[in-house]
């Protein structure tokens, strides 16, 4: 019965990868808010990228994207050329290959 319970975390942790599109697919801030200006917050559970890029460089290392288990689960098949820092160009590929792309709404 044991591995009959890998598919099923494989599956979890893929239908967790492609929920996720929509949140990381937003282009990072190229600037702060004006001061005073309120930021819209995040839907309640869901995490943004600028959320996840802690040190403000507009990409995710390996160690940023350990913040997010299922990000973290598809980092190295994000990150093509193998660099350690996953940019958002890279995950929205990542994401559109996966079938769960954004829509080219903007």
């Amino acid at each position: 019965m044991k591995h009959a319970r890998t598919p099923l975390t494989g599956l979890l942790a893929l239908g967790a990868a492609l929920a996720m599109p929509l949140a990381f697919a937003q282009e990072p801030a190229t600037q702060a808010p004006p001061a005073g200006a309120a930021q819209p917050p995040a839907a309640e559970g869901q995490v943004t990228w600028a959320d996840l890029d802690t040190d403000g460089n507009g990409n995710l290392s390996k160690q940023e994207a350990g913040a997010h288990s299922a990000l973290s689960t598809v980092f190295d098949q994000a990150d093509t050329d193998g660099d350690g820092q996953l940019t958002p160009d890279e995950y929205r590929a990542f994401a559109a290959s996966q079938g769960a792309g954004p829509t080219g709404e903007n």
